[in-house]
């Protein structure tokens, strides 16, 4: 009887101890969760340097064909 009841506080107290374990390890979770928002990693950086660089591109390369086709307008007029 004895023996029953001191494993039965036992698993008692395994959920005491999970509960407590993440009560104690959660500001530790959000406070990395934070700097992890805030900061830009050297993968994101690069992802996103190179999403401007294909942007810039872009713009490029209408600007060309926009000044292309003005200058064929050009020689039609002329």
């Amino acid at each position: 009887m004895r023996k029953l009841l001191i494993l039965g506080c036992f698993s008692l107290l395994a959920g005491c101890v999970s509960t407590a374990k993440t009560v104690i390890t959660a500001p530790f979770k959000v406070v990395g969760q934070g700097a992890d928002w805030a900061t830009t990693s050297q993968d994101e950086a690069d992802r996103n340097r190179g999403r401007e660089i294909r942007k810039q591109e872009e713009r490029d390369r209408k600007a060309q064909k926009r000044a292309e086709k003005e200058r064929r307008r050009q020689q039609r007029e002329d």
